[in-house]
């Protein structure tokens, strides 16, 4: 914008410069034109006396100086370019002749003088005078008569020229350099506004970092605000912190209070079938399995129930646990030793490449228990006499953790479904009438739903001659 507004200034500043400069060029040659007939008469006339015309005509500010190049002088020789400074108004003394003339040399106007007799010359040029004081020269009107050419040089000293762009580039005007002054300071009042705004809202951050760390308790936005503006955001991103908490407060006890109610009529319905397990008799087949669907469809229920205690209690711990620094690599170790017995007794073999101090950020809880849930999930479609592959690297920031079974497979059509919730494929017969009694389809979902809420990911693909591989990655600790 400062460029667009700066190169239509600019245009206008020229169309009227230019118009200045005609106007003064039409005054100028006026002058001269009034000055011709005491220029031509028959005896040349003294300086005293032109000093007087040119006093006729020079107005406040307005600097007149009356050239001459006597005529006879052969052309081309450096004598046709020499002048004698005649008459100027207001005078000037010797010493400040010279020293002018000088100064109008270096310029350059002194060559200019010998060209002007050839035809007026708009001129716009700035110097300084021997007395210190600015002028800007605008016009060199010749008036050739016997006595050779006169050259009429208008100048003015006043503040109505000086603060113009006449003879200067317009970036040196001073509405040039007030407007950019201005413009800077507001750029400085607009960046010192933005580094305000972006330090409040680094604070804001850091804040969200403390509290997801838990570093820091209640109120801690409107405590650390500094900016009036952000008040009440602070003290929205409070209450919504108080309200996060309590709602992961309130799922916790609704978990108990459905985990009870539920399991208060199963224990009922078990303790109301020991007589009836009294009454049947060895020979009553149909009794006796109908008995015992009702026992596996009650552990069923069992489980279902712990696992929908420990899905709600998961999500609690998702909304409020801290997130903390520690050490992956011992916490997979930790939860394959925990499996080593059940792996042994089923004769798979637990192969272990764990990478030492792969230091992830996080909640422990979580990541035990999605580790957990696809060690299970490994363990329950791995054959006797299989085995399951744990892999632990870091790399480019982030921790991999693979899994991988010896089991059959999943289907490609059915790859993608298996972190959905509640979704569970296993052959048939493993529901109330089987013995998988604890596969509710909620422990890769289960699983998915913490890594990602760690800000990690969960993918799974068959491996190459059978078996499934899982494969989770965590950011690594970066404070």
């Amino acid at each position: 914008m400062p460029v667009l507004l700066y190169g239509q200034f600019e245009s206008a500043d020229r169309q009227t410069r230019e118009l200045v400069t005609r106007s003064i060029e039409s005054r100028s040659r006026l002058i001269a034109r009034a000055l011709s007939p005491i220029l031509g008469e028959a005896e040349r006339p003294t300086g005293a006396a032109l000093n007087r015309a040119l006093a006729d005509y020079a107005t406040e500010g307005t600097v007149l100086k009356l050239m001459l190049r006597p005529a006879g002088l052969a052309a081309g020789t450096a004598a046709a370019r020499s002048f004698f400074y005649v008459a100027a108004s207001p005078e000037a003394g010797s010493a400040r002749i010279d020293a002018e003339l000088d100064m109008l040399a270096e310029r350059g106007v002194l060559d200019r003088l010998s060209q002007s007799c050839a035809g007026d010359m708009p001129l716009e040029l700035r110097h300084r005078q021997a007395d210190g004081r600015d002028e800007v020269l605008t016009a060199l009107i010749p008036i050739r008569n016997r006595w050779g050419c006169w050259v009429l040089v208008s100048a003015h000293t006043t503040s109505d020229y000086l603060d113009t762009s006449l003879g200067r580039p317009y970036w040196q005007t001073r509405e040039v350099r007030v407007a950019a002054a201005i413009y800077i300071a507001l750029a400085a009042i607009a960046a010192l506004t933005a580094w305000g705004v972006w330090r409040s809202l680094r604070r804001f951050r850091d804040v969200a970092h403390d509290i997801r760390d838990g570093r820091i308790g209640e109120g801690a936005f409107a405590a650390r605000n500094v900016v009036p503006e952000l008040a009440s955001v602070a003290a929205d991103f409070d209450q919504l912190v108080e309200d996060l908490r309590r709602t992961a407060q309130d799922i916790r006890q609704t978990s108990e209070e459905n985990t009870h109610s539920f399991k208060a009529p199963i224990a009922s319905i078990d303790a109301s079938l020991t007589p009836l397990r009294r009454l049947v008799t060895p020979d009553n087949e149909r009794a006796t399995r109908s008995l015992a669907i009702i026992d596996r469809c009650l552990d069923r229920l069992r489980a279902l129930v712990n696992a929908a205690q420990r899905v709600d209690n998961t999500m609690a711990d998702i909304i409020e646990t801290p997130r903390t620094a520690f050490d992956l690599t011992k916490v997979v170790a930790d939860s394959l030793l925990q499996y080593r017995e059940q792996s042994a007794s089923r004769d798979i073999r637990l192969i272990r490449k764990l990478d030492e101090d792969v230091v992830v950020r996080g909640s422990r809880g979580l990541v035990e228990v999605a580790i957990h849930n696809m060690l299970e999930n490994a363990l329950s479609f791995t054959p006797s006499g299989g085995a399951i592959s744990v892999t632990l690297t870091k790399a480019r920031g982030k921790a991999m953790l693979r899994i991988e079974d010896t089991g059959p497979g999943v289907e490609d059509e059915r790859i993608a479904r298996i972190f959905e919730r509640s979704y569970s494929h296993r052959p048939e017969g493993r529901s109330c009438h089987g013995d998988g009694l604890d596969h509710a389809g909620l422990g890769l979902w289960v699983a998915r739903r913490n890594i990602e809420a760690l800000g990690g990911g969960v993918r799974a693909a068959n491996r190459i001659g059978g078996g499934l591989a899982i494969e989770i990655t965590l950011p690594t600790n970066t404070v």
